[in-house]
């Protein structure tokens, strides 16, 4: 753009230039016809003296003319020049603000939607990338036990089939047709330990950020679940610190989630290193997950313990899964809705229906249509003193 403006100023003098012959010139004409006629009309001054008089005024005439007119579109040129350079330049900033229209951020230990509102969890996790098949059955039957929210397991195409963007995006539409926000987890690298595997699910979602991307309002992004199995901080913090900034610069605006180390029970590794990988995040839009089965959950003061160890460091935390018992022991599921309650934390249940390999017993319903709760788990999570129907509020963005 400046090359431009620099040759037509350039083409502008070299005008100039060529009009100041021509004036000085037809100066000359005047200049000896004023000879001539002051010559013979007897007037004392000489004729030498009116002759360059004459063509002085002539050429400072021509010459102040023709620079003040040179100058003028010179000075109107590299002005329509510096005024299409800066509109340019403004349209990229222009275009990002129009990709992120709002959505869901982190403030201290709460999560604000889209109007500026807390938003709590109270939600059931679904089982999609095993059951799709039930997904038009189920949906519905967990919005119905009065839900907020659905955490779909999802499968990245490492283990258990792909889910493309298109799948995603159905998800994501068909939870906002039924009023509940949708939380996205990959559980393709459940328990492994390795950064490498982190960052193939990051990858994922960079491929199918078009799911994701004017989403915002109504989808959160819980990265992998339940990532690293061994109860070890410093690789969990380091395989997140390096992921998150890497699908905030391909555009992924949602806010995050990650869940602890331990098959998501080691909520040491937040109070450890939670915040490190909060900055990580250009956005300061990622909370956190604990995973409460026997090992987390298994007592109040366990219970306590871990969640307050994250919200005293003024981060945000929910309990991404629970059940009412597991291999590792007891679970006081009790107490956990209890506290989240008293202390505006989500939970969600795990999970909705279609557990096997002995824990069967973490089914929610009994019947995919959600018709039948199971007596020990579904009926307490649904309908006890502080179970979802009792406590769960709508997100704003689906009432306001």
């Amino acid at each position: 753009m400046g090359i431009k403006v620099l040759g037509m100023v350039k083409r502008g003098f070299t005008m100039r230039k060529k009009m100041m012959r021509s004036f000085l010139s037809r100066a000359y004409v005047v200049a000896v016809s004023a000879s001539a006629v002051f010559g013979m009309s007897g007037c004392g001054e000489s004729k030498e003296n009116v002759t360059t008089q004459v063509a002085t005024e002539a050429t400072t005439e021509a010459t102040t003319e023709k620079t003040t007119e040179a100058t003028t579109k010179a000075a109107e040129v590299a002005t329509e020049a510096t005024t299409e350079a800066t509109t340019k330049a403004a349209e990229p900033a222009a275009d990002a603000s129009a990709e992120f229209d709002g959505g869901f951020t982190v403030d201290g230990t709460d999560l604000l939607d889209a109007n500026g509102n807390t938003f709590v969890f109270r939600g059931i996790n679904y089982p999609h990338s095993w059951y799709a098949g039930q997904d038009a059955t189920s949906i519905p039957a967990i919005a119905e036990t009065g839900s907020n929210s659905i955490r779909y397991v999802l499968g990245a195409g490492i283990q258990f089939t792909k889910d493309d963007a298109a799948t995603v995006k159905k998800l994501i539409e068909q939870a906002k047709e039924n009023n509940m926000i949708a939380i996205l987890e990959v559980h393709d690298v459940t328990g492994k330990d390795d950064i490498a595997s982190l960052e193939d699910v990051a990858q994922y979602w960079i491929e199918i950020k078009d799911a994701l991307i004017g989403n915002e309002e109504y989808a959160i992004l819980n990265i992998a679940n339940e990532w690293i199995g061994t109860w070890e901080a410093k690789t969990w913090r380091d395989g997140y610190t390096q992921v998150i900034p890497e699908l905030r610069a391909a555009g992924i605006k949602n806010t995050i989630l990650v869940d602890s180390a331990g098959w998501g029970q080691y909520a040491k590794s937040i109070a450890q290193y939670g915040t490190e990988v909060f900055e990580s995040d250009p956005d300061a839009n990622t909370m956190f997950a604990i995973h409460m089965y026997g090992s987390a959950g298994g007592t109040q003061q366990k219970i306590t313990s871990a969640l307050q160890g994250v919200t005293d460091l003024g981060l945000c935390v929910c309990v991404g899964e629970f059940g009412y018992t597991h291999s590792d022991g007891d679970v006081d599921e009790e107490f956990i809705m209890q506290y989240c309650t008293d202390n505006n934390i989500g939970y969600l249940g795990w999970s909705w229906k279609g557990n096997s390999g002995g824990v069967e017993y973490l089914d929610i319903a009994n019947e995919w249509d959600g018709s039948v709760l199971s007596p020990d788990w579904g009926e307490n999570l649904i309908n006890g003193e502080y179970g979802i129907k009792a406590t769960s509020e709508l997100c704003s963005i689906f009432t306001e």
